[in-house]
């Protein structure tokens, strides 16, 4: 008898120790802006993820599952998300962090994953300093000095005078900090520089001083979605078109997914950026086919959508190569080596010594394609760009 129950509990213990290893699951914690004044930017990051999930959710080993555990950050607020962090990385435990529309919050939350050892990847947060903070944070967004260092360098080459209006954030002043050393180190003079509330939406009084300067070219900022609208708005209120300014600026300004919205004030904009939707290569195409497939017909991704797409891909890619047993120590040298050849926006990698993305940068002008507003690559400014400022400034 004794050996009967010995032989029942030890076949119990092994189909339970089967059962975990069929059915074993990784929890991926996604902070992201679902509520307040600025939920257009997370509800971008939503479309990506949600879309990831449908076309490649199944493309696990065998046995292995994930679970989004998701929460809303409300807007940029650093407390808040560091809390909701603290929350997921403790009570739910979650194997990764990642989304993050917001610079302020994704800084409050990098020691916290190099605390833990829990990799955190960036879907957008553009702070450039980040990576610096924690050997567990990788980015698969941009940095503005990938984009505004050379869109400066190509304005000083056209343009004698130039006049910046950013966010009050951190990303505005790294944008406004990185035009203006590309520009002035191609000749150009800066006439004068303002930085806008990051709540504002009423744009005119700032674009009245830009009119009053008289500058060659504007070179602006601010977060996308509908301040890039309420922006451009003000810019054509004022006639700055018809005055003779040229308006310019990282791909922020004529996101994507608002262009439709802004009018044709927008013509003939020139952005630098590394990703748009009306890109002719076959991975965009597609990717863009199934958001218009998954979301209407007259709708268009934006930049930030595949950002969230591309961070779901790193981390499936991850929990492939580790056949769902996952090491953060291995994942964060995976990372390191990480390359996709085929994201809608071209090629991407991680640089292994900075744990950011380098990418390719486009110069692009908003032109009529079919009746409808795009932002049309031009050409490639810079092919698989580092981030220009950690180049600048080595960590120590």
């Amino acid at each position: 008898m004794l050996t009967r129950i010995i032989a029942c509990v030890a076949s119990m213990i092994f189909a339970a120790s089967a059962g975990v290893a069929v059915a074993q699951t990784v929890k991926i914690g996604l902070i992201s802006t679902y509520s307040g004044p600025t939920a257009a930017q997370g509800d971008q990051l939503d479309k990506g993820v949600k879309l990831f999930m449908k076309l490649n959710g199944s493309k696990l080993p065998p046995g292995v599952k994930v679970e989004l555990v998701v929460r809303d950050d409300a807007g940029a607020n650093p407390d808040n998300a560091k809390r909701i962090a603290q929350e997921l990385i403790v009570r739910d435990k979650v194997q990764f962090l990642t989304g993050l529309v917001w610079t302020p919050n994704a800084a409050s939350i990098a020691p916290l994953a190099a605390e833990a050892k829990v990799p955190f990847i960036s879907m957008n947060a553009a702070g450039v300093g980040i990576p610096y903070t924690s050997d567990y944070f990788a980015r698969v967004s941009f940095t503005l000095w990938q984009s505004s260092y050379p869109l400066g360098q190509w304005a000083g080459k056209k343009y004698k005078r130039a006049y910046t209006m950013v966010s009050d954030f951190a990303p505005g002043h790294e944008a406004e900090e990185a035009f203006i050393k590309g520009f002035k180190e191609s000749g150009g003079v800066i006439v004068d520089s303002v930085r806008v509330p990051l709540a504002a939406t009423d744009f005119s009084a700032y674009m009245q001083r830009v009119k009053d300067a008289k500058p060659d070219v504007l070179f602006g900022f601010n977060p996308a979605g509908k301040q890039a609208t309420a922006q451009m708005k003000g810019f054509a209120d004022l006639d700055l078109g018809k005055a003779g300014v040229k308006y310019i600026g990282p791909g922020d300004i004529t996101t994507d997914e608002e262009l439709q919205g802004m009018g044709d004030v927008a013509l003939g904009v020139m952005t630098v950026h590394h990703y748009s939707a009306a890109a002719d290569r076959p991975a965009n195409k597609a990717f863009v086919a199934a958001y218009k497939k998954e979301y209407g017909a007259n709708l268009n991704p934006g930049f930030m959508s595949v950002g969230a797409y591309d961070a779901m891909q790193l981390i499936f890619d991850a929990i492939n190569a580790q056949k769902g047993k996952m090491d953060p120590q291995a994942t964060m040298q995976y990372i390191k080596s990480y390359k996709n050849a085929n994201s809608p926006r071209g090629p991407i990698a991680i640089d292994p010594e900075t744990r950011d993305i380098m990418q390719n940068e486009y110069l692009r002008e908003v032109r009529k394609v079919g009746g409808q507003l795009a932002n049309v690559e031009i050409e490639v400014v810079g092919k698989m760009v580092k981030d220009p400022w950690k180049q600048l400034n080595p960590k120590k």
